[in-house]
């Protein structure tokens, strides 16, 4: 398999940090945008399930209303990550989702306008409040 490659991508969110991190840290959170369902195995094992397909990650890194790190499970895949931090601007405390994620180079497009996709859905939660 080709070396992926590694690529960062920033959102601006209308929630608090503690809010956002719960929507990026527990099943149900990320069940609101990210996946279509997700489930916490043993371990801190995540199963994200979408309608054709199914990939695990393990919770390996985390701190509370900052970032969290998963890892993927799959064979191919497993000496990557993908992580979700929490980035606040000291002056005006404006939030923003910080993605950094891997991909192959034929489908890094693909891959960011996946995460732009989910993320609007994230995004979309508070806009309408």
């Amino acid at each position: 398999m080709a070396e992926l490659e590694k690529f960062t991508l920033e959102f601006p969110v209308k929630a608090t940090p503690k809010i956002l991190y719960t929507l990026i840290s527990t099943a149900e959170g990320l069940s609101r945008w990210f996946a279509d369902v997700v489930e916490i195995e043993e371990d801190d094992i995540f199963k994200f399930k979408w309608e054709d397909s199914e990939q695990s990650a393990r919770k390996v890194q985390s701190k509370e209303n900052e970032y969290v790190r998963f890892q993927w499970q799959d064979d191919d895949y497993k000496d990557y990550y993908f992580e979700l931090k929490i980035q606040t601007e000291p002056v005006s405390s404006e939030v923003a989702l910080v993605v950094t994620d891997y991909a192959d180079q034929a489908d890094l497009d693909f891959s960011k306008l996946l995460w732009n996709t989910q993320v609007g859905i994230l995004q979309r939660m508070f806009n309408s409040t």
